[in-house]
């Protein structure tokens, strides 16, 4: 699930591999209604939607995830910056992301709070770090130079880019 406007530039990247289905809606939260609703509504079990700058998240971040949402109704996957990269759940919550708070430092207790108010259980995988800023680029960088593997086609990018640096360098 993506905003309308990338649509047709991911089924073109991807091809027929995976359907690519619009949010609908504008913003962060919307997307993640969007994609409950969507997804819950089609006969899915468990929903999961994860954040697409973690490209350094292992799969075993996802299957644990599935594992917790087996017996919880939310499962929620905290970042050190009190957001989430991650969540799951059984079922589509219409108001689960009301005043969500996406993109601030309070965004993971404004959706804790939300599930309480809806009565629902919360499991938790572990925390992890996503790329908001200058900083988490940088982690990741020093990262994926120790273990490319996490991640190949960034670390990828990465050499490229370091590489393109030092061309420029010697060219001043």
């Amino acid at each position: 699930m993506c905003p309308e406007s990338d649509r047709e530039e991911l089924t073109d990247f991807l091809g027929n591999t995976v359907p690519i289905v619009a949010q609908e809606g504008e913003g962060l939260a919307a997307g993640l209604t969007s994609v409950f609703r969507h997804f819950a509504t089609t006969g899915r079990r468990r929903v999961m939607a994860f954040n697409s700058d973690s490209p350094h998240l292992a799969p075993s971040v996802l299957d644990g995830a599935f594992e917790i949402l087996a017996t919880h109704d939310v499962v929620v996957g905290p970042t050190h910056d009190g957001g989430y990269y991650l969540v799951g759940a059984k079922a589509a919550h219409p108001s689960l992301f009301e005043g969500d708070g996406m993109g601030t430092g309070n965004a993971l207790d404004r959706l804790l709070a939300r599930t309480k108010v809806l009565q629902l259980s919360t499991g938790f995988t572990e925390s992890f770090y996503d790329i908001d800023v200058a900083n988490d680029l940088v982690l990741l960088a020093q990262e994926l130079e120790l273990a490319p593997a996490k991640a190949p086609r960034t670390a990828a990018w990465f050499n490229e880019w370091q590489q393109a640096i030092a061309h420029l360098r010697q060219s001043l």
